[in-house]
């Protein structure tokens, strides 16, 4: 047996409450364990710790089994009577049997041998809570500058015509808040419910995480009076709208930056940034020679330091302005991995005091369990998903259950309710868009179906519905063509997406966890997953390989290629399954 393998912890994924009267438990173990047992109980049904007694618990099987790269993850939910519970693990392989405790393993069932795992209470305070509206959202995320210019009236004498050229980081078209107002109808016809604006704050630059005042609007979007009714406009509409905060970060026109650099060790501001020598070369565009700390080695966004208690006040007050005088229902954290641990927790106590439901998202694209434990965010950006879907397409030798192994890897490392409102999106600002990657607009509608049939929230970028083309920033941020939309070029893409998206919102099979891959071994580019919920089944189809295959098509809900029964390469097939 494989003891190495085996890994189980009364913490994170591994053992936490799903709500007051349920524990999630997990345990990792190599392919060679073939049956699991747990033996549970209440740590006092025998007695009082000390005396002459023994204590026992009740066996169960552990059923479910989730495939991973190197391990099966084991996973059941109990329910202890009394809120406390003991456990230890009954391990079965080909040719042993062996129980695993908390302090090792042993190959005989005493319990004088071994310390049981033990979580000693359930609390319901201490039950991760997440917003539930976010399972339902359909997210739309906005490049302000580039989506649609609204009011002329704010161009500057730079505002170049809409989409005249390729863009480039310097270039300003004019995209602003009232933009937005007008093209509310058109983003609630696609059936979005969720908008998620990149920074809309006073900054030197166009995509503005050059923050010079977090309590402005930039004038070239308008003002406080639009974004409210922005607001007020897309609530009519039910529609939820989240900012972008960039906490961990200015720009060098910060004013409290300017006067650090004008006063120096002398500025009554010195020590809100992470400065390391005096004085600074302020002609240097890198901080390789660590004189201060800012984003990436780029000069002119300093570092906040958000150690300093007077730095985290002024975070929690400008986190609290939006949400109390403008009612918003989120906020993105940037570089969300940068920031204080002690800032995040504090972050969280502020707003959910104010706005139990409002949604906090950090910008982490790796392993981030360390802020998702309940005392900080509610979800992170789940980029390991889009890394996990790219690469099955781009290394055409991976196979189907390699692919599961990924998939399963990026829900297993957190508890259920933060996969339930995890940020799950193909592109954004910061990478390629889907199309430009893919390079197929076939694959293109299969990687959104995976999309939109996984648990958590989705989200795509502006242009997605019109397969917008890009390469990387810049030029993942053109102008949203509005004259073609509207002459209709693109209604064959806009239905198609709008198809997958009511679907998604219709059908709860597609927004739970439940999910059942089936790995054909003659096909082993082919995907296909059950999704069920209370009153259906589906199966999810996606051709990858090369060959036609043959599906018993009966209730078709979506497809793409499907001819008959025969779904081609690079085709999708969703169909509801009768039991």
């Amino acid at each position: 047996m494989n003891f190495g393998a085996i890994i189980h912890r009364t913490s994170d994924n591994f053992c936490y409450p799903l709500d007051k009267d349920t524990i999630q438990i997990s345990l990792k173990t190599g392919y060679d364990i073939e049956k699991v047992n747990i033996i549970y109980g209440d740590p006092f049904l025998g007695g009082i710790l000390g005396g002459n007694w023994k204590w026992s618990g009740e066996k169960l099987a552990i059923t479910e089994k989730i495939e991973l790269d190197y391990h099966i993850l084991w996973k059941i939910k109990l329910k202890p009577e009394y809120k406390r519970l003991k456990y230890y693990f009954e391990l079965f392989s080909k040719d042993e049997k062996v129980y695993f405790y908390e302090d090792g393993f042993f190959y005989e069932d005493k319990f004088s041998n071994g310390q049981c795992f033990i979580k000693p209470w359930l609390n319901p305070i201490d039950v991760k809570e997440t917003p539930s509206w976010v399972n339902n959202t359909i997210w739309y995320q906005i490049f302000p500058d580039r989506f649609y210019n609204g009011d002329r009236s704010i161009n500057h004498s730079n505002t170049l015509e809409w989409g005249s050229k390729k863009p480039k980081n310097e270039d300003i078209y004019g995209g602003d808040l009232r933009g937005i107002i007008e093209k509310l109808d058109y983003l609630k016809d696609l059936g979005i419910n969720g908008i998620y604006l990149t920074p809309i704050f006073k900054a030197s630059s166009v995509h503005k995480y050059d923050t010079i005042d977090y309590y402005e609007i930039d004038e070239v979007f308008g003002n406080k009076e639009t974004f409210k009714e922005l607001v007020e406009k897309a609530h009519s509409k039910d529609i939820k709208i989240m900012l972008d905060g960039v906490f961990n970060h200015c720009g060098k026109e910060f004013p409290l930056w300017q006067d650090v650099l004008k006063n120096g060790p002398n500025s009554k501001y010195y020590n809100w940034f992470m400065i390391n020598k005096w004085p600074i070369d302020t002609t240097k565009k890198g901080t390789e020679d660590k004189s201060f700390y800012s984003f990436a080695f780029t000069s002119n966004m300093p570092k906040l330091n958000t150690n300093n208690q007077e730095v985290v006040n002024y975070i929690l007050d400008i986190c609290e302005y939006w949400v109390k005088e403008f009612d918003i229902d989120g906020w993105r954290l940037d570089v969300a991995n940068e920031i204080s641990h002690y800032l995040c927790k504090e972050i969280r106590k502020r707003l959910k005091a104010i706005k139990p439901d409002i949604y906090i998202l950090g910008e982490i694209w790796h392993d981030s369990i360390e802020w998702l434990r309940g005392d900080e965010f509610d979800s992170v950006m789940n980029y390991p998903l889009q890394s996990a879907i790219t690469s099955f397409w781009k290394n055409t030798s991976m196979t189907n259950v390699e692919f599961m192994r990924k998939v399963n890897k990026c829900y297993e490392t957190y508890m259920e309710q933060t996969n339930n409102v995890l940020f799950n999106l193909l592109d954004s600002h910061d990478t390629d868009r889907l199309i430009h990657r893919v390079e197929d607009e076939n694959i293109f509608w299969q990687q959104l179906t995976i999309l939109f049939t996984l648990v958590g929230s989705p989200c795509i970028f502006y242009g997605t519905e019109i397969a917008l083309e890009g390469a990387y920033d810049p030029d993942c941020r053109a102008c949203m063509p509005w004259d073609k939309i509207e002459r209709g070029i693109y209604n064959d893409k806009i239905e198609k997406l709008k198809k997958l998206i009511n679907i998604r919102k219709e059908i709860e099979a597609f927004r739970n966890n439940n999910i059942e891959f089936l790995n054909e071994k003659e096909n082993t580019r082919v995907i296909k997953y059950y999704k069920k919920d209370n009153k259906q089944k589906f199966l999810i189809t996606i051709n990858a390989s090369d060959k036609d295959i043959n599906v018993e098509c009966k209730k078709e809900i979506f497809s793409n290629l499907l001819n008959g029964n025969i779904l081609s390469p690079k085709g999708i097939l969703i169909e509801r399954i009768e039991e």
